[in-house]
Formats: C-alpha cells, structure tokens, sequence
C-alpha cells in the first residue's frame, strides 16, 4: 500500500499547508493510496520519496529502515539512514547523519534556511539535534508511538520553553514508512 498525505481541516478552520506542533490537534492528516508521480506530487512527496530510497538502503544493510534528506534551496544537502549497527554507534540515526551531512555540506552546523524530510518521527534526541541545528521545516511519514518526540510520546519539538519553532508536517508518505518498518520487523521474529 502506498499513501501520501492530504490534509483535512476540522469544520470552521482554514486549510493548511503545513502544521506547527502545538496546533496539531487543530488538523487531521488523513493519508490516502495514491503513489506520487512527478507529475502531480507535491515537493513534499519527492522529497520524502528520497528519503524512502535512503530507508530502504538501510534495510540492505540490515538496519532499521529508516532514512532521511535535508533539502536547502530545492537541493539535497545531506543524506542518512540508519546506521547504528554498522558504525557502532548508538548516535547514528538516519537524522543526524543527514544533519552531520549538511552541516559539512553548507559549512555552517545552523540549517534555519533548510528542511528535513524522515520517514518516521524522530526521536528525542533527534528532535534536539533539529532544534539546536535550527531545521526551518519537519516534514515526516509514520508516527511512533513508542519513542516520537514530535508529539506521540513527548513534545522536544516545539516545546514551549524552546527558543526556536520548527514548521512541522506529518503523515507523508505514512503508510509506506510503516510498511518498511513492518515489514523489517516482522522479518526478524
């Protein structure tokens, strides 16, 4: 099954492009079965589609699948999945692979002028390492209700206390970033 995201406002409020977390209950993302092809897919749906290519690179390496793309200017700046096992390393999680990427690539560890595309939510840390690189926009495939940090579990993207908002928009690409991960999974057992 393949889905993008559509969004739906609730009755009397105006349509939205892109959510910010502290008004995500205020919009229902309702994925839908259509695949994007260039020729009606959003830049969103393309650029999570470069992010599924990276998910499913992890998968051939026999990490969880998941990937992600910092995009600058309609540009890929960085690139990541998973890659834990591979590298030993319990810090490198899709997210901060493409950060790590595209700080190196524009020369600055601030991104403010730049969007990162992942196909699940992140989690804590990641979410902190987006808050601290100044990410302009979130746009992410499947909730995780076990460890997001966007709004499933805790809220370190957005959190009132922060300085910093990110322009967050979820449900892209949803039910094909749960396949992979479902699948990856299920395998396993």
């Amino acid at each position: 099954m393949h889905s993008s995201a559509r969004i739906f406002p609730r009755p009397n409020l105006p349509p939205a492009q892109s959510l910010r977390a502290d008004t995500y209950n205020m919009y229902c993302l309702m994925p839908t079965d259509e695949r994007p092809t260039t020729n009606d897919a959003s830049p969103d749906e393309l650029w999570m589609e470069e992010a599924l290519r990276c998910a499913q690179r992890a998968l051939e390496i026999g990490e969880v699948p998941v990937g992600a793309v910092v995009v600058r200017s309609g540009q890929i700046v960085g690139r990541g999945w998973n890659r834990n096992i591979t590298d030993s390393d319990s810090t490198a999680h899709a997210e901060i692979v493409a950060l790590r990427q595209a700080g190196a690539t524009v020369g600055n560890h601030r991104l403010s002028d730049c969007d990162l595309f992942v196909t699940i939510e992140p989690c804590a840390m990641c979410s902190g390492a987006m808050v601290h690189a100044r990410i302009k926009r979130l746009v992410y495939g499947s909730d995780d209700p076990k460890a997001g940090a966007v709004h499933s579990m805790m809220q370190v993207v957005n959190h009132p206390q922060l300085n910093h908002k990110i322009e967050v928009r979820c449900g892209v690409s949803a039910g094909r970033s749960a396949e992979l991960l479902q699948t990856f999974f299920k395998n396993r057992r």
